[in-house]
């Protein structure tokens, strides 16, 4: 796989909601001043300002399946068919990962690059980028987990019980299905669900949908924390948080 480091600089201008993706899922845009974004794509309903987001629930069809290894699958292979458990849209899993759960190749992450539509019960073929092709060779041994990449399918975190990992906070309306950039790190504004004091730590989920809870000892094990209060907290009020999601 190449990795990279590059950095998409942003100005106010570029907080739109476009159709159109214009980067890859998950490149770090940052400001001046030292705030960090993430640009994503959300998923069936509007993300509202001032939001906690998190990453699409897990599709359990998709979870430890076989693989088909009447088709090639030794070292250096970049197109795996994987017996699904439920149906699944052309390129669900574009941009996500296809992890090998169990048996050879075990431990083992690669990115999906494409993929057709497969019906429950169906052998699909996931496409690997050429440079992420198998580095172990898997055999029937082996099973799979395919993951969406998390920042694709975003949504508004739930209340009371997330379904996915958070993933930063809509610093801006992004419309349902369309691409744009959510906040990860640095001075953000969020909606408060309590009367925390300032300095604390923050999390979510709350009893509502998309707001930031101070953290208590009963919550610090199954919360999941997003930053420090630069100022008290407020309920059902947009306050300041200094995010420590993804710098």
């Amino acid at each position: 796989m190449n990795l990279s480091n590059q950095d998409v600089q942003l100005g106010q201008q570029m907080f739109t909601s476009s159709a159109t993706q214009q980067h890859p899922l998950g490149t770090r845009g940052c400001t001046p001043d030292g705030r960090v974004y993430r640009y994503c794509k959300a998923g069936a309903v509007d993300l509202i300002a001032a939001s906690i987001v998190q990453s699409p629930a897990s599709v359990a069809g998709g979870l430890t399946r076989p693989v088909n290894t009447t088709t090639p699958t030794g070292i250096g292979q970049s197109s795996i068919n994987i017996t699904c458990a439920s149906s699944i849209a052309a390129n669900f899993y574009q941009e996500g990962y296809l992890v090998i759960a169990t048996g050879s190749g075990k431990g083992y992450a690669y990115s999906i690059n494409n993929h057709a539509a497969v019906s429950t019960g169906a052998t699909g073929v996931f496409n690997l980028y050429a440079e992420d092709a198998l580095v172990v060779a898997i055999t029937t041994t082996s099973t799979v987990s395919l993951i969406q990449n998390k920042y694709s399918g975003v949504v508004i975190l739930p209340a009371s019980t997330a379904t996915g990992v958070v993933v930063g906070v809509a610093a801006y309306v992004i419309t349902a299905a369309q691409y744009g950039w959510i906040q990860t790190w640095g001075p953000a504004a969020v909606t408060g669900a309590d009367t925390t004091a300032i300095g604390a730590w923050v999390y979510g989920p709350a009893t509502a949908c998309g707001e930031a809870s101070g953290i208590t000892a009963a919550t610090l094990l199954t919360g999941q924390v997003i930053g420090h209060l630069m100022q008290a907290n407020v309920a059902q009020q947009v306050i300041c948080v200094d995010l420590t999601i993804s710098p």
